[in-house]
């Protein structure tokens, strides 16, 4: 596999300095997979290239797998794209090689190693599992012009199609750490695949080398999902993580968005009815215990743990800053103990399967779809409503054509700086109708709020109530902890 970068800095040849190998050699390297080779095809004060040329030796691999794990050695350990496409191999060289580089450290020019110069760096071959439209999702946010191709599986057989692997050069003004940077994380996301076992330590690595770019990156769930192998905890951490990074001040800045939100909604006191006619809603179900997904800071809670009926309460959250502000909201830690017994609050995703979320009467999502990704609704549908599968779920959003009533919202504005969509009527009629029929719920809908005769109640709400007993055990074990849609 191979990797160029290119700079046209003057002198180029500094490039050399960056990367502490001089341009005049060919250095070789021996990995623990097979030897890295650096060498510079182009050196002048004009223009320079640095080639990093990674072999891979499979029955290398392979022996040493076998002697560790004792596997019985398979056509494909030998026959595989691994020597030729670049993936966690290619990152590994690049930290082992270059580290004083992705370190952002140069011993002969530490200024120059702080910034940013024009650099492009060249994949041959890059795996992209997604296409090369993910390709730009992923690297595009980040201030490169990307330019891809992608590659057919045989040149000299047309008709045979394009292969998943694509040629891909990366072109910006950057400072060398951080295109290293990100090649380190994004290559093997993009292949979808790592050669080692990716455990907690991956958790530390992956937030070391996203440091100042993850946290804001639009497909960070995406990124983080991939590079940790769709391992449902690390994940969990990791985007907790990423979360309170991307938010200096956790409590000020949530504090700062719900007095937004609160300020378009005031003069209806619109987040007291919806409560309300949640509580309500879950009071008719008859229910005894209750999950309330995306409890935020626990004011749902608080107003369950007044009700007697409820005698199992569980809050669920992706961000652990949000479930300790429920925990000072509800006093938790001051809670007599029958009352204590009766609550507790779970660190979770609402997109991926979790055994703990099964067993509940009903389950309340509060003004939270509209904050996931549309193409992540099919993962969300599958963990609520198929596995899951509450007898009563409660769902409220907000209805994007009552916006208009307000002058806080010009035309085109969400209500939240967060939310990725806001739905019509219709489209929430539409998408709730859907899932009760794929889900085995039936469905019936509820203004909340004060009604506009042409524009509707500014919050609407879906009540599902499931019709359909439980799918069995061979159903429950299909996706085996991840949803199809994060799976495909």
């Amino acid at each position: 596999m191979l990797l160029t970068l290119t700079t046209t800095h003057s002198p180029a040849t500094d490039l050399g300095h960056l990367l502490r190998k001089n341009p005049a050699n060919a250095h070789t390297f021996e990995l623990s997979f097979g030897n890295a080779h650096v060498y510079y095809p182009e050196a002048s004060p004009e223009r320079c290239m640095a080639a990093l040329l990674v072999e891979v030796d499979p029955v290398r691999l392979v022996r040493k797998r076998a002697g560790a794990a004792g596997e019985a050695r398979r056509l494909e350990e030998y026959v595989n794209d691994r020597p030729y496409a670049a993936s966690s191999f290619l990152s590994v060289a690049i930290a082992q090689v270059f580290g004083s580089a992705l370190a952002g450290q140069s011993k002969e020019r530490p200024e120059l190693a702080a910034r940013p110069i024009p650099l492009a760096a060249t994949l041959p071959v890059l795996p992209c599992r997604g296409g090369e439209e993910f390709v730009a999702k992923l690297f595009a946010p980040l201030g490169y012009r990307v330019t891809s191709a992608r590659l057919p599986l045989d040149a000299r057989h047309a008709d045979w199609g394009e292969s998943p692997y694509c040629r891909v050069t990366l072109e910006g003004t950057v400072t060398l750490q951080r295109l290293l940077s990100h090649l380190y994380v994004l290559v093997p996301v993009l292949d979808n695949d790592k050669h080692y076992w990716v455990g907690d330590d991956e958790v530390k690595k992956l937030l070391r080398r996203g440091a100042g770019w993850l946290a804001e990156h639009p497909e960070r769930e995406a990124i983080t999902l991939r590079y940790l192998k769709y391992q449902r905890g690390l994940v969990s951490d990791a985007l907790a993580q990423l979360a309170d990074e991307s938010d200096p001040d956790p409590d000020a800045t949530a504090r700062a968005q719900a007095e937004e939100e609160a300020t378009v909604e005031r003069t209806l006191s619109l987040n007291e009815q919806r409560l309300g006619t949640v509580l309500a809603a879950l009071k008719a179900s008859a229910a005894r215990s209750v999950l309330d997904l995306g409890c935020g800071e626990g004011r749902l809670l608080r107003m369950l743990l007044k009700e007697r009926q409820f005698t199992r309460i569980t809050g669920v959250d992706v961000s652990q800053i949000a479930l300790e502000r429920a925990a000072r909201t509800l006093r938790y830690e001051r809670m007599p103990p029958l009352q204590k017994e009766r609550i507790r609050l779970l660190h979770g995703s609402l997109l991926y399967r979790d055994a703990r979320l099964a067993g509940y009467d009903a389950a309340a999502v509060v003004e939270v779809v509209e904050h996931l990704d549309s193409a992540r609704l099919a993962a969300f549908e599958r963990v609520l409503f198929e596995f899951a599968r509450p007898r009563s779920v409660v769902l409220t959003t907000p209805n994007r054509e009552f916006n208009a009533t307000w002058p806080s919202l010009p035309a085109g504005k969400f209500r939240h700086r967060d939310h990725r969509f806001e739905w019509t009527r219709s489209e929430f009629r539409e998408w709730a109708a859907g899932v009760a029929s794929r889900r085995g719920y039936a469905v019936r809908f509820l203004a909340v709020g004060l009604e506009d005769p042409e524009l509707g109640p500014p919050t609407q709400m879906g009540v599902f109530t499931n019709t359909a007993p439980a799918p069995g055990a061979g159903a429950q074990e299909e996706a085996r902890g991840i949803s199809e849609d994060l799976t495909a």
